[in-house]
């Protein structure tokens, strides 16, 4: 792994990063913070994207690419980790229904919007 590779996982990194935020606090704006709509937005936009770049880097050897897309921006804009700690912290809170409705959404959500995104791929590229 060259210097090159670690290069473009890191601007990947910073470019998900900062979209992470940007998204997350608008949503938090639009629709308020009373759910984590900005943690499951982009999660879900994630899961779309990386539906369809999975198929893409399956037909194209990009190697770079797909470290600065998918390991670097995918990496840093999805937020697993987030998720998990927003969901426990409502448990702890005794938010039970609203814990359980985090977890479906972002599951059902994130797998649904995983599907559309390779469903676009193949739609576009005629697979």
């Amino acid at each position: 792994m060259g210097f090159q590779m670690i290069l473009a996982v890191a601007l990947g990194g910073a470019i998900g990063a900062t979209a992470r935020f940007l998204i997350a606090t608008g949503v938090h704006k639009i629709v308020g913070a009373g759910f984590p709509y900005g943690t499951l937005t982009v999660n879900v936009l994630g899961s779309f994207i990386i539906g369809f770049l999975y198929l893409y880097f399956e037909q194209t050897i990009a190697p770079y690419q797909k470290a600065l897309l998918v390991t670097g921006m995918l990496g840093a804009l999805t937020t697993f980790s987030t998720f998990s700690l927003e969901t426990m912290l409502m448990l702890h809170q005794g938010l039970a229904a609203k814990a359980l409705a985090n977890i479906l959404l972002n599951v059902t959500l994130c797998l649904a919007a995983t599907m559309g995104g390779m469903a676009l791929f193949r739609k576009l590229y005629g697979l």
